[in-house]
């Protein structure tokens, strides 16, 4: 292997161990927090979520999921950059990635982050809505397989769900001039805001239900297609789908039956990464 080549794995292998070392503190927290809050305010009691079932298979999401995001989202953004604004250089590329390219970049970071929650909150409703139909539901079906919806549920997703949702996403908001500092100060509370409505609470919200999801009204979301499964789409805003009519929270009623129709969907992580290109 050429010297050159070994810097680059010796630099990719830190990078990843960095993204994993970062996430165990703060999952954790996450774990304390979450099992404090469900000891009371539980909206489906039984096992506890250390206890379910496919636990393996959801750290093993927990933990690698953000490496892969990591690095998908950098590529993703290095490849459109040198497409679009012809930047092939590294110090380029630094420049862009740190300095962010485009008409908001000059806005102060408040702004930038008021735009960055809605523009991509906007792009993630109509992406989530499409890989709920047709050929995109097979790897979308991974997010929804888990049966025992807990906090640590948040990071199940494919590859291709996240490259063509999530970073996709991304890449279109730094593209339009976001700093990239907006993601140090956003992704934290990004990442407990995904984790908080996939938790076994059922927390409504009250008269904020239209304006922040929810557990509740994202634990519809993962229940039967003729129930809420077809409904509650957007990540953060609820408005988006009261916007364009998809906004399902019955009154007095909680939500309970998660997963999928296959009953021969995969459970262990490798085998769902592989499931989608089997079909």
């Amino acid at each position: 292997m050429a010297p050159g080549m070994k810097e680059d794995l010796a630099a990719l292998v830190v990078t990843a161990g960095e993204t994993l070392m970062k996430n165990v503190p703060i999952s954790i927290g996450m774990a304390a927090v979450f099992t404090i809050l469900t000891w009371f305010w539980a909206c489906n009691p039984g096992r506890s979520w250390w206890h379910k079932r496919d636990l393996v298979t959801d750290l093993c999401y927990w933990f690698f999921i953000p490496v892969i995001t990591r690095f998908l989202r950098i590529g993703l953004l290095i490849v459109a950059a040198a497409m679009v604004f012809q930047i092939t250089t590294a110090p380029g590329l630094v420049a862009f990635y740190e300095n962010g390219h485009g008409p908001l970049a000059t806005l102060p970071l408040v702004a930038q982050g008021i735009i960055f929650l809605i523009g991509e909150d906007i792009i993630l409703y109509w992406t989530h809505r499409w890989f709920h139909g047709g050929k995109m539901w097979k790897y979308h079906a991974v997010h929804h397989s888990s049966e025992e919806l807990e906090w640590i549920s948040a990071a199940r997703f494919h590859p291709i769900n996240l490259f063509l949702g999530s970073v996709a996403a991304d890449v279109v908001m730094l593209f339009v001039g976001v700093s990239p500092n907006v993601f140090l100060v956003l992704g934290p509370l990004t990442i407990a805001h995904s984790a908080f409505v996939h938790a076994n609470l059922d927390w409504t919200l009250g008269p904020f239900k239209y304006v922040i999801a929810s557990p509740v009204f994202h634990r519809w979301h993962h229940t039967a297609a003729d129930r809420g499964g077809e409904k509650n789409f957007a990540a953060t805003f609820p408005i988006l789908d009261v916007i364009f009519g998809t906004f399902y929270m019955p009154a007095g009623e909680l939500p309970d039956h998660y997963g999928i129709a296959d009953r021969a969907f995969p459970e262990s992580f490798g085998a769902q990464l592989v499931h989608p290109f089997t079909q």
